[in-house]
Parts: C-alpha cells; structure tokens; sequence
C-alpha cells in the first residue's frame, strides 16, 4: 500500500495548491476560460452538487465525520487486503487524496473552495474542484475494476 501512498498524497497536495490559488487570483464572477469553462470561485457547505448546503450549519460536522469514516475504511481496507489489484489501489488511493482534500478544507474554514464551472451555454455543471475530481476518476475506476473482476473467469477471480 505504502508504493501507491504518493497518489493520495499528490492529490492532496495539487488540490490544496489549486484552492489556494483559486482563493488568491479569483476575484468574485467567473474568468472565462473556454466557450464552455470558467473559473469561479465559491465556498461550498454541503457535499456533492450542493446537497446539503443550505442546511444550519449541522452538516460540517456530519461531513468531517463521513470523510475521516471513508479515509479510515480505505487504510483498514487496503492494511488488510493488500495491494493485490493494483487498479483497485489507484483507485481508493485517488478517493483517499480527494477525500483528505475537501476534508482539510471543511476542517480548516468550515466548507470547500470550488472553482472549476463547466457549462453548455446557459446550462451550467455544479463548481468543483480537483479533490472531487480525483474521487469522481476514482469511481470510475472501481466500477471498472468491478466489472472486469466480475466477468473474469473463476481461476482468474482475484
């Protein structure tokens, strides 16, 4: 586990480096980038696309908590499996830099810096951020180790 540490920890460090830069260059209303990306910053309370955000102020705490719950559950995991699929590790290790990412940000302001606006004309994709990113990537990358682990043969099963 500790060979594929350094994606998590990269993660970690490129997302807090882009939020930081995101909080120091971008001033309030977004800087068009592409004719379907812009930059903007915003601070979000909640969790993923906005859930959660308008609540009293609750839900810091019960996101600080579900995060450091995946971090843990990954570590057990990947401590008590080992690092016998390597996809499946760059995968959780992927969740894992995302996930301390945004946790370090809820931890140290009480919400996360989003920045990255995706849009289709007026249609525009709820703001992110490269911690979120990573988690998204990392996802994928389980359903995928999922589906090819599934339809493998049984001698072959992992």
């Amino acid at each position: 586990m500790l060979r594929y540490l350094w994606i998590a920890i990269a993660v970690l460090g490129l997302d807090q480096w882009s939020k930081a830069e995101a909080v120091r260059y971008l001033s309030p209303g977004p800087v068009h980038v592409t004719g379907f990306l812009n930059l903007v910053l915003v601070y979000n309370r909640g969790a993923a696309f906005g859930f959660l955000s308008n609540a009293s102020g609750w839900q810091n705490a019960f996101f600080i908590a579900v995060a450091v719950a995946i971090i843990a559950g990954i570590v057990a995991f990947l401590v008590r499996r080992g690092p016998r699929d390597r996809l499946m590790v760059v995968a959780l290790m992927l969740v894992l830099g995302g996930a301390a990412g945004n946790l370090a940000d809820r931890m140290r302001l009480g919400e996360v810096v989003d920045f990255i606006d995706f849009h289709i004309g007026s249609w525009h994709w709820y703001t992110f951020n490269l911690a979120d990113s990573a988690i998204t990537v990392g996802a994928v990358l389980l359903a995928i180790d999922a589906w090819i682990s599934r339809r493998a043969p049984a001698s072959d099963k992992r």
